[in-house]
């Protein structure tokens, strides 16, 4: 089987290396020249939206992924005409968006910080009586590693982070005042079986993620493994993800999710046997 890839970074590095032993192939999508998994198949140099590449792409691959959650829906969309997707299309669509994501969260039954969408300035000044500081503003689309997120503590602090963001859409979201942040990783087969990783615990410095330790018996393993239950069956997903949370006064709430391999679940590659 051929796997094609959008994307060949890091992930896709470590994907492919763990498919090299289940006599995998992999072709890969990518606009970098020197990206880091290119030497382990074939690699299509160009853009996303390439139609050209995207037409090789489907042809010789028997089934597309991605690395990654900022590859434009549409490509994944278009792709899935011509070949099979997994993860689908709407599974990257809703994680995109936080403002979507929240609100699917919030439909299927898993709790988050309380939110509410931001398009000026005048929106976030009105918003706060409701959401109280300190908060989190956020862009909505094309956040990572704490990129795109400024924290608010005083209504001094509104305009100057509006700024920053340069007018684009935004969610603001109360602050979680958390004991600790937690991730579970779960996959899940086109026939509907999920199988689940330990809780991980995790620690993040600037934004980005540290330190991951793995906690077996951990007392919220199973309230994580019902949410993230829930978001597979819902998406109707097919693949891994990862659902980030927070654990706050003994309940989980959750951040996001990643439809896509996850750097809290790297400690599996020497760790554990799959």
């Amino acid at each position: 089987m051929k796997v094609g890839i959008l994307g060949a970074g890091q992930l896709a590095r470590m994907i492919a290396l763990a498919g090299f032993p289940l006599g995998l192939e992999f072709i890969f999508l990518d606009p970098a020249a020197d990206a880091c998994a290119n030497r382990l198949g074939e690699h299509l140099q160009g853009d996303y939206n390439d139609v050209s590449l995207l037409a090789q792409l489907a042809e010789r691959a028997d089934v597309v992924t991605y690395e990654f959650e900022n590859v434009p829906s549409t490509v994944a969309e278009f792709l899935s005409a011509h070949t099979q997707v997994h993860p689908s299309p709407q599974a990257l669509a809703v994680a995109q968006d936080r403002l979507i994501e929240k609100n699917f969260f919030n439909g299927i039954g898993i709790p988050t910080p309380a939110y509410a969408a931001v398009n000026s300035l005048e929106d976030l000044q009105a918003v706060m009586a409701d959401i109280g500081y300190p908060a989190v503003l956020k862009s909505r689309t094309q956040g990572y590693d704490g990129k795109g997120q400024s924290v608010l503590k005083t209504v001094d602090d509104l305009a100057a982070a509006w700024h920053k963001l340069e007018g684009v859409p935004a969610i603001i979201e109360a602050f979680v005042p958390f004991t600790r942040e937690v991730s579970v990783i779960a996959a899940r087969n086109i026939a509907g079986d999920i199988v689940y990783y330990p809780l991980s615990e995790n620690l993040h410095r600037g934004g980005i993620l540290r330190v991951s330790e793995c906690k077996t018996d951990d007392a919220m393993q199973e309230q994580a493994q019902t949410y993230i239950t829930h978001l597979l069956e819902a998406l109707d997903y097919v693949g891994v993800l990862a659902l980030e949370l927070f654990e706050f006064n003994g309940k989980l709430v959750a951040n996001e999710f990643a439809p896509r391999v996850h750097n809290s679940g790297h400690w599996t590659i020497e760790g554990a046997q799959t």
